[in-house]
């Protein structure tokens, strides 16, 4: 689970600047990330379930040729329907302890969480995989996002003594990402880094290898 967190690249229709999603995605892919989370919200996103569904397959085919994991954000019917290897939700979204009741066993649970108290929650529920920490920094990609915590909250985590596999969430990029893995981050999630790049295998051979030369 640490290294399908390493490089963990998140995205929906509404944040592809150039090209489709799943043009991007297969680009992505071949440069090494190592998950993807496919998340349709906010402005210029799909909004039919079925317009959803043939997306979430295209991306979950490619994910499949390439196996790398395929996660869905909040949306647990279709990530049941379609078999995904993960579910994604924040503390906002379903109920966590409905989503565990229906995926647990199924598929990967991850967790959004913004405090020290959040992930001790996380851990005693048992069935979650993974925890997503952050905003770690000012993010453009998620118009409701909670108040930025910095790194220290990945420092803060870790001194609790929290043992699930974490990946930094908020403002990651090619330039950062060194901290947020130093204050105690197993991987980096990333969506603009990868979207509004028009040099995806340097930003992601940097995000696998921080300080390495573009």
């Amino acid at each position: 689970m640490r290294a399908e967190l390493a490089v963990y690249f998140i995205a929906g229709t509404q944040d592809i600047v150039r090209g489709t999603l799943p043009g991007v995605l297969e680009e992505a892919l071949k440069a090494g990330i190592t998950c993807f989370q496919y998340r349709e919200k906010g402005a210029g996103s799909l909004q039919t379930t079925s317009e959803r569904k043939e997306m979430a397959l295209k991306c979950q085919q490619l994910c499949a040729k390439y196996q790398v994991p395929f996660i869905i954000n909040d949306d647990v019917a279709l990530a049941l329907e379609i078999g995904a290897d993960g579910i994604h939700v924040g503390q906002n979204d379903e109920e966590i302890r409905q989503v565990i009741a229906s995926c647990a066993g199924k598929m990967k649970i991850g967790l959004s969480v913004h405090s020290v108290s959040e992930a001790e929650e996380a851990e005693r529920l048992g069935s979650v995989d993974y925890i997503g920490v952050g905003p770690i920094f000012p993010t453009i990609s998620k118009a409701d996002a909670e108040p930025v915590s910095g790194t220290a909250i990945l420092e803060e985590i870790r001194r609790a003594g929290i043992k699930l596999p974490i990946v930094g969430i908020g403002g990651i990029n090619e330039t950062n990402s060194a901290e947020v893995l130093t204050a105690g981050a197993d991987g980096v999630s990333v969506i603009s880094a990868i979207t509004r790049s028009e040099d995806c295998q340097s930003v992601i051979k940097q995000l696998k290898n921080p300080g390495s030369p573009s």
